[in-house]
């Protein structure tokens, strides 16, 4: 039986902590494609928390692509088919994850930057002053994502050296930010000239994009971002299923 340790004295809400429990043991094959998982009043018994706080977490899972409900026979860990799951996780973990050489060139750190699109986005004060900042981040030394974050002023002592050294969200953490959960819309367009510079790429060359607000589990705002990624180096997958 999989074991699960639910910490009553963390800010992170228990589903979530499930959640997340759940999700590391299917990453690390704990839980492999086609496990069964136990049913919510077994579970919820088991942890000794109610039926809604597990049901939650399975839908998260569920929506994340990485559980699957069948009538007849319950959850289930989907099959591997995904190149990246649409989770909360940051791009370097991912690529760390992966056994790819994340790296970052931090092109631009800007603290006291007022602007109205970020402040209503994270849910504060118009001319609150924020922290920009602009990224390459690249894989095995070939370039692939720009990134533009805007950051709460709880975090203008981020410096380039802590940039260039970690992936945003284990700062972020470091810092009492943890994020929880975000508002995520990915679209695709054209690279600008300088854009198709800084990526290796021709300009014209197709890009996805990513706009994200991330939030705590108190519902603060703690990042936006503005990503682009080169198309041919990056894609995200998502499982669907009929529940």
């Amino acid at each position: 039986m999989l074991r699960l340790d639910l910490d009553r004295t963390s800010p992170l809400p228990l589903w979530s902590q499930l959640a997340e429990q759940l999700a590391a043991a299917v990453d690390d094959g704990r839980l492999a494609p086609g496990d069964g998982i136990e049913n919510e009043v077994a579970l919820a018994a088991r942890l000794g928390v109610s039926r809604p706080t597990v049901r939650r977490a399975i839908g998260d899972l569920v929506a994340q692509g990485l559980l699957v409900r069948q009538r007849g026979v319950g959850t289930q860990v989907a099959s591997r088919m995904v190149h990246r799951r649409a989770r909360l996780t940051s791009l370097y973990d991912d690529l760390a994850r992966e056994g790819r050489t994340p790296t970052t060139q931090v092109l631009a750190v800007d603290p006291g930057v007022q602007d109205a699109r970020a402040c209503a986005a994270l849910g504060l004060e118009p001319g609150t002053p924020l922290l920009r900042v602009d990224r390459l981040r690249l894989a095995g030394g070939e370039p692939l994502a720009l990134m533009r974050n805007w950051l709460p002023p709880r975090f203008a002592d981020l410096s380039r050296d802590d940039l260039e050294g970690a992936g945003l969200y284990t700062l972020l953490r470091e810092r009492g930010g943890q994020p929880t959960v975000a508002r995520q819309q990915l679209g695709a367009r054209a690279a600008t000239a300088a854009e198709a510079r800084q990526l290796g790429t021709r300009r014209g060359a197709a890009l996805l994009t990513m706009t994200r607000t991330a939030f705590d589990a108190a519902g603060e705002g703690i990042e936006l971002g503005d990503h682009c990624y080169r198309s041919e180096h990056y894609s995200v997958e998502v499982v669907v299923a009929q529940s």
